[in-house]
């Protein structure tokens, strides 16, 4: 994979990083939409493929970028198709931090020291060509404009942004909620993409850590216990999905312990 053609997770961080202050908007669900990035651009390589919910290695070959190529290895060492959810849920400390020394190493970020109160040091990342993001705002900007159907890139770009809560900072206050809804409209035209982003949407709302057996029993067991669990069931694709409110801290700590 040359470097004329900047990967999903490198233009999502780019879209979340504010040039005012150098920081990045929705941080913790921005770990996660960066991992659904990763499968998003593995599957553009021809490295991975959805199999229902999950996400099977059909070419295990290197791609030459070593964040995504870490990704692949992981995925592979698994040896079986992993659920979407559970990967995106699982642990990953440090993936804005690396894709910020990764943006800055490109030369598109460079990082300016600083500090917290006067004593605690901060780093803060401003873009070194404002072009770029601009151009990467100019294509959402374009496919909400015009209703055209975008590139898969750009429907999996908006597809994330929309997941990660990106829409109220790219298209703020009450002037922006068309925007908002359009954005989160291209989610339907990029099948991997809207899979990866509706994951990362179930991940921060405590959903499918477990599968449908464990749920049932769990909910069997409900009743022993005076129940009072808050479950409530969506259907997504034809899968009933069993949502536990609110205990999202709890369900993505055993996604988390499935995936790793």
């Amino acid at each position: 994979m040359g470097r004329s053609r900047r990967t999903i997770p490198e233009e999502l961080l780019l879209l979340a990083l504010d040039p005012a202050t150098g920081t990045t908007a929705q941080p913790q669900s921005l770990d996660l939409g960066l991992a659904g990035a990763q499968l998003v651009e593995l599957a553009l390589a021809g490295r991975i493929a959805p199999d229902g919910d999950r996400i099977a290695v059909v070419m295990p070959r290197p791609t030459g970028d070593p964040t995504l190529d870490t990704a692949l290895e992981l995925l592979r060492r698994r040896g079986s198709p992993v659920r979407a959810v559970h990967w995106i849920g699982g642990p990953r400390l440090g993936l804005r931090q690396t894709y910020l020394t990764h943006l800055e190493r490109c030369g598109m970020v460079h990082a300016v020291a600083g500090q917290m109160c006067g004593v605690l040091p901060t780093t803060r990342y401003q873009a070194t060509d404002t072009a770029i993001s601009r151009e990467i705002r100019a294509r959402l900007d374009s496919a909400i404009r015009t209703g055209v159907p975008p590139d898969p890139r750009t429907a999996a770009l908006a597809a994330l942004a929309h997941a990660v809560g990106l829409g109220k900072h790219l298209y703020p206050g009450n002037e922006g909620r068309s925007s908002r809804s359009r954005l989160r409209d291209l989610i339907r035209h990029d099948p991997m993409g809207g899979l990866v982003a509706h994951a990362v949407m179930d991940v921060q709302n405590g959903v499918g850590a477990q599968p449908r057996r464990a749920q049932a029993a769990a909910g069997s067991g409900a009743a022993g216990h005076g129940g009072g669990s808050g479950r409530r069931t969506s259907v997504r694709g034809g899968a009933a999905v069993a949502r536990q409110e609110p205990q999202g801290a709890a369900v993505m700590a055993r996604a988390g312990a499935a995936a790793s």
